[in-house]
């Protein structure tokens, strides 16, 4: 069976826990892993085309960079991986991003140790209004609580 999951980075933010968390379970699921970036980038308002092309240009450069480097981690590592960015409404890009392709099998939080705002969905952040949606687990990361021991179950 063929396994994908899906590593979602909310405005350039990236919790490198996270990430090694999608690289273990990709060996372990022997899964594809896709890195998305979605940037919010309003395109309605008073600025100007050309600024939001130059502002995306830098994005694109600065992104290229950073999920280039994770993604050696994982070629190294015998594992496939795609990069995505998206800009606009986070939320919708996600959705849209989702429907164009085949199911995956896990989604991970990429940007924190947690969904913002602990571990409950905040009501207000876009993820709790996509998060009903979703085909599969969305999974976060988090640290050990201090004192535990490694392969120690216990989470903060």
């Amino acid at each position: 069976m063929f396994h994908r999951t899906l590593v979602v980075f909310e405005n350039e933010r990236i919790c490198p826990e996270a990430v090694t968390y999608a690289r273990g379970l990709a060996l372990r699921m022997d899964s594809e892993v896709t890195f998305l970036m979605l940037v919010h980038m309003p395109f309605l308002g008073r600025s100007f085309l050309g600024s939001k092309r130059n502002a995306m240009a830098h994005l694109d450069e600065r992104m290229a960079e950073t999920l280039g480097d994770f993604s050696a981690e994982f070629f190294r590592a015998g594992l496939v991986v795609s990069v995505a960015l998206r800009v606009g409404d986070p939320a919708e890009e996600l959705l849209k991003f989702l429907a164009g392709r085949p199911t995956f099998q896990a989604i991970i939080w990429g940007s924190s140790e947690a969904v913002p705002d602990g571990s409950h969905l905040r009501r207000d952040h876009w993820i709790s209004k996509v998060a009903a949606t979703l085909e599969c687990p969305l999974l976060t990361v988090s640290s050990k609580a201090p004192g535990t021991k490694p392969g120690d179950d216990r989470h903060k």
